[in-house]
Formats: structure tokens, C-alpha cells, sequence
């Protein structure tokens, strides 16, 4: 009885991640005219060192913008050939897992690098102009709960709100990417969803699972792209292995109209929630 209840529980958390589910991000089909913003993400995890199957995805896809995590300085100093086609930069190496590099065909009008939670984590702020219209890009790879080193979420939920917080208060286009350790479907990327009112491009049409990428059976998406209610949904893909434990995802966005049709609202119990769980990572207290 408990495995049929716990199946179509499942069932129903998993639904809206499938075509049965109704899209947050419609659908739109390129155009001569209209330019299409594509970017790649990719969790390269430290200890692989087979740097060129990233460069030759980057090679093939061409996007115009990669942001890769878990970079230490021997990843950094390994794909530096990027910066001939991918001048704009912010590098932040590290020894931790939480290294960030972010390059970009497009100059970065404004960024920062902050470390919201701790000092070991860093996230970054990019702002871009693509087709006349300033783009705000949050990049983040908040840390998991680990036992015996971060046993609760508190620090990895206050970072994804925060960012949230600061998408919503921004108000123009916005995009927030990384691997956020945290499937699509959990309370937490729901609240975030409310919080921040960013849509999900994988509502609708599929879970696009990332992790893990030696484990066929056992997948699930821990790597994420939220929109704002300004793009409209081109293309997006789980890319081929690179040797990571993660999968590389892309996308490719169009800008258009903004449209509040499908966002999620934070009600007044939803609001206490998120802000209670960001004072909770700030303050270092499990929540």
C-alpha cells in the first residue's frame, strides 16, 4: 500500500516535467531576423581532466556564452584558448569545487561577484546587451547538504531564494543558471519559482536530466536554467558526456514580449518561508 501511495506521489510531483504538463516557456521558431541567445552550462567536475571534450562541445555548439563549474586553476589555465572567440570574462578559480568561469562573446557591461552565504561560494552577475535590451545572467552553484560537513539544505536553499530575490527586485530580461544541486521538482525550486516569479523551460517538456552521467538509471536535473516572463524557448538540450559526472545543458532563447501568463505567485505564507530560510543561511542555523 505505502509503494502504491509513494508511486503516485511520484507520479504527480513528476507530471508537470513531462508533455502532459503545461508549458511555462512557450515555444518559438527562429527567424532570419530575429537573433537567438545560446548558452551552455557544464558542471566539468574537478578531477576530469580530458579538458578538450569541453572544447570540442564548445567548438560544435558555438554558444555564445559558457559558464562551467567545478573549475580549479588547472581548468583555467586549460581552456584559455576560449578567449580568443570569448574576450569578456570573470574567473574565479578554486581548489573547493566551487570554481566559476564564465565567458562571453559579448562585452559585459556590468558584474560582480559575490559570496552570499559563504566565503568559500562564490556566484556571479553578468549583464549583457543582446538584440538592444540589457540581459542580467546570475550564475551560481550553491553548496549541497553533505553529512558530517553541511547536513542541512539551510545554506544551499537561503543562496537559491537570494538569487531569487535579487532576479525579481531586477526587473528587466533575466536569466539564472548553474547547477544548483536541487531537482526541478523539489519544494524549494517551487518556492523559488514563487519567490522570484521566473519561469521553468523544462515545465511541459521534460525533466532533461544532468546527473549522473556514468549512471544510466539513476538521472535526475540538478543543473537549471529560470527565465523571466521576456524569452521565449528556441531549443534545449542535454549535450553529449564530457567526461563529467554531469551532463552539459544548453539553450537558445529568443526575446519577445513580456508575458505574466504562466508564473507561479508567492502568497504571504510563501514570502514568510523564503525569507525565513535566507535569514536562517545568513545566520548559519539549520532550517
Amino acid at each position: 500500500m505505502a509503494l502504491t501511495v509513494s508511486f503516485f506521489y511520484l507520479g504527480y510531483l513528476i507530471i508537470p516535467f513531462t508533455p502532459l504538463g503545461k508549458k511555462m516557456i512557450k515555444p518559438i521558431k527562429q527567424t532570419r531576423e530575429t537573433p537567438c541567445l545560446n548558452l551552455l552550462v557544464a558542471n566539468v567536475y574537478q578531477h576530469n581532466r580530458n579538458y578538450q571534450k569541453l572544447l570540442d562541445l564548445v567548438t560544435e555548439r558555438n554558444p555564445d556564452i559558457i559558464f562551467l563549474l567545478e573549475t580549479d586553476q588547472q581548468w583555467m589555465e586549460s581552456v584559455q584558448q576560449l578567449k580568443k572567440y570569448y574576450p569578456h570574462c570573470i574567473e574565479i578559480p578554486k581548489e573547493n569545487t566551487y570554481g566559476l568561469l564564465f565567458y562571453s562573446k559579448f562585452k559585459l557591461d556590468h558584474t560582480e561577484i559575490n559570496y552570499l552565504i559563504d566565503d568559500e561560494v562564490p556566484s556571479i552577475i553578468a549583464d549583457i546587451t543582446f538584440d538592444k535590451e540589457t540581459i542580467r545572467i546570475f550564475g551560481l552553484h550553491p553548496a549541497p547538504p553533505v553529512p558530517k560537513e553541511n547536513s542541512h539544505s539551510t545554506d544551499r536553499d537561503a543562496e537559491i531564494l537570494l538569487i531569487g530575490k535579487m532576479a525579481k527586485d531586477y526587473k528587466g530580461p533575466c536569466i539564472v543558471m548553474g547547477d544548483l544541486n536541487d531537482v526541478a521538482w523539489s519544494y524549494t525550486t517551487e518556492l523559488f519559482l514563487k519567490y522570484s516569479g521566473l519561469l521553468d523551460p523544462r515545465r511541459g517538456r521534460g525533466m532533461y536530466s544532468t546527473f549522473h552521467a556514468q549512471y544510466p538509471l539513476l538521472r535526475w536535473p540538478l543543473d537549471h536554467y529560470f527565465l523571466s516572463s521576456h524569452f521565449r524557448l528556441m531549443r534545449m538540450k542535454v549535450e553529449k558526456n564530457i567526461d563529467s559526472d554531469h551532463f552539459p545543458i544548453s539553450i537558445c532563447l529568443l526575446l519577445s514580449h513580456k508575458d505574466k501568463e504562466n508564473k507561479m505567485e508567492a502568497d504571504a505564507e510563501d514570502q514568510e518561508l523564503a525569507q525565513e530560510k535566507i535569514e536562517a543561511g545568513i545566520k548559519g542555523e539549520p532550517r
